[in-house]
């Protein structure tokens, strides 16, 4: 997207204040949402996006496709008042794009919406004269080099073409284009653009409707990944607002950010501003260094005695510890590694103030640091997984399918074990920026969302060993394995397992952790609420995943009622004539 032919540069701040308005007292918000019937376009899609959409509430459009239904809507507007397309264009891009907008306006009052759109009720011809004077350059020229719009105002050819050229190059705005005349208003519709400008101003036209029925529409939205040229149609009101786009890029309809779920809008805008903003560095600095006493400069001292030189031009020389002159200090008040004048201040509460607010400062930047650091590492974790994901698709998969003397198509269960750490990394990242702005002061909430956290993780962390780690062995080996079907049980059950602990995960979140019991019984309130947050099947609550993924030790069975019981290791449901668990082999006792 480096220049203005790009069909959907929304980077362009000119443009996009252009799209976002339309004619006074016409560009109402589009309430209707019976414009389209929304068909379910997953045959279009990749199974293993399918794999992890739970409703189909949004279509993606190439650019084929808004085409297409951009010409559907003009046809429809032009039978239904009958007009000509020239005309149904120009109303529809005045209404943004609402075919039942336009239906509504016109019938109510078509005067009226004629005169602001630029439609006179009749159309008004040229003389019927040999020669006509043309109104821009006022030469005499031949009628059949004349052309006017709906007004009848006679200009020659040649500037009409500079007319509308100059308008196409100008931007956007060329899609509200008026007589030359400039005592008229009447539109130049898409008929003139086609008859009268040359190849490369026409379709820099089209891009430029073509961008307007996305960016005018409230259903639709550009796909905000980088290069891509697909559009997304979604059905406000109905569910997630996650879109996974046919180039693979999920994001996030409401906010245009990345897919989030389960943070709100609000605090990834938060997190997002503060990873850019200049704060955490002023932090930085407040924590770790001090002025200098005679030109301000910010120090930084991290070994060394207390004596400080500041740098050139100033060269200032003073105490670390009370900023005083250094020629001032010496033996008598405690040598280079102490200071006397220091103490005495400090004990009398001279420095409590800056002291407070140094020490404020370094816990700020050490919390951020904490949750950044580890929002940084799923975040880097989650590509590593995608390149991963990719070259086991480009030709790991085939090599393994020739290996272990398997057809491809049951190999399926290792691309979604990979898909499922991909979204749970990026699920992950997110609970961190959820977890920094989580009040402090709500201790079982803290509490209860490490918990859910923790467990999610280690979750994650086994099933990432194993698709990763076991699945090396089989890739590695020379002949079919014996063990692999059982390689495939284990991973399709740690996928499940991690799907089940994420999604309850992103639930108890989502609905703000109001599982939490009162804050008097913390650890009985978290006790009582992990077996419905988790998912757990067992009556008994004690189908808790190891917080350290430890395949070691003893550990006590959950075991209901029914003909199953629930490994403690990995809350798998097992039937009870299994001596292991199917998914991580904890032996069950």
């Amino acid at each position: 997207m480096d220049s203005e032919d790009d069909m959907h540069d929304a980077n362009d701040s000119a443009d996009d204040d252009f799209y976002s308005g339309g004619e006074a007292g016409l560009a109402a918000s589009d309430d209707g949402d019976a414009d389209y019937d929304f068909a379910d376009h997953d045959s279009d899609d990749s199974p293993e996006l399918l794999s992890h959409r739970q409703q189909q509430n949004y279509c993606i459009l190439s650019e084929a496709g808004i085409k297409q239904r951009q010409e559907d809507d003009i046809n429809r507007v032009s039978t239904v008042l009958s007009i000509s397309k020239s005309e149904a264009c120009a109303l529809l891009r005045s209404y943004n794009w609402s075919v039942s907008k336009v239906h509504d306006e016109w019938f109510v009052d078509e005067e009226r919406v004629r005169k602001v759109v630029g439609f006179p009720e009749k159309r008004i011809e040229m003389p019927n004269d040999r020669e006509l004077a043309c109104g821009i350059c006022f030469e005499n020229c031949p009628y059949a080099s004349m052309s006017a719009a709906a007004c009848g105002h006679p200009f020659c050819s040649v500037c009409w073409r500079g007319y509308i050229s100059t308008a196409i190059n100008d931007g956007p705005g060329c899609l509200m284009l008026r007589c030359p005349d400039p005592s008229c208003a009447a539109a130049v519709g898409q008929d003139m653009i086609n008859s009268l400008a040359n190849e490369e101003d026409k379709e820099k036209y089209g891009r430029y409707l073509r961008r307007s029925y996305i960016e005018d529409n409230r259903k639709t939205k550009w796909c905000p990944a980088p290069g891509c040229e697909y559009a997304v149609e979604f059905v406000v009101g109905s569910g997630s607002y996650d879109v996974n786009c046919n180039c693979s890029y999920g994001f996030c309809w409401n906010c245009t950010e990345e897919a989030h779920r389960p943070v709100d809008c609000a605090t990834v805008s938060k997190w997002i501003l503060k990873n850019s903003a200049e704060s955490e560095n002023m932090n930085w600095i407040l924590a770790n260094s001090k002025p200098c006493p005679k030109c301000k400069r910010p120090i930084e001292k991290n070994q060394g005695c207390m004596h400080i030189t500041c740098t050139p031009p100033c060269k200032f020389e003073f105490c670390w510890l009370c900023l005083g002159s250094w020629s001032e200090h010496g033996e008598r008040t405690g040598g280079f590694y102490a200071c006397n004048r220091y103490e005495a201040a400090r004990q009398e509460g001279a420095y409590d103030e800056s002291e407070r607010r140094r020490e404020m400062a370094k816990n700020s930047l050490e919390r951020y640091t904490h949750y950044y650091e580890r929002w940084a590492a799923n975040q880097s974790s989650r590509q590593k997984a995608l390149g991963d994901l990719q070259s086991l698709q480009n030709d790991k998969l085939e090599k393994l399918s020739d290996i272990q003397s398997q057809p491809e198509s049951q190999l399926k269960f290792i691309i979604e074990a990979w898909l499922q750490i991909v979204e749970c990394r990026r699920v992950l990242k997110w609970t961190y920026a959820y977890g920094y702005y989580l009040p402090e002061h709500e201790h079982a909430k803290r509490q209860f969302f490490e918990y859910l956290q923790g467990e999610a993780e280690s979750g994650l962390e086994r099933l990432h060993q194993c698709a990763e780690k076991e699945l090396q062995i089989y890739l590695e080996a020379e002949s079919p394995s014996k063990d692999f079907n059982d390689f495939r049980t284990k991973l399709a059950g740690l996928t499940s397992v991690t799907r089940n602990y994420f999604e309850n995960l992103v639930r108890a979140l989502e609905t703000g952790l109001n599982d939490v019991g009162p804050s008097t019984s913390q650890s009985t309130g978290i006790k009582n609420t992990t077996s419905k947050s988790l998912g757990g099947k067992s009556k008994t609550g004690k189908n808790r995943a190891s917080a350290a993924g430890s395949k070691s030790g003893s550990s006590s069975r959950g075991v209901d009622d029914s003909n199953i019981w629930t490994c403690d290791q990995c809350t798998y449901v097992n039937p009870r004539s299994a001596k292991a668990c199917q998914a991580c082999d904890h032996q069950h006792r």
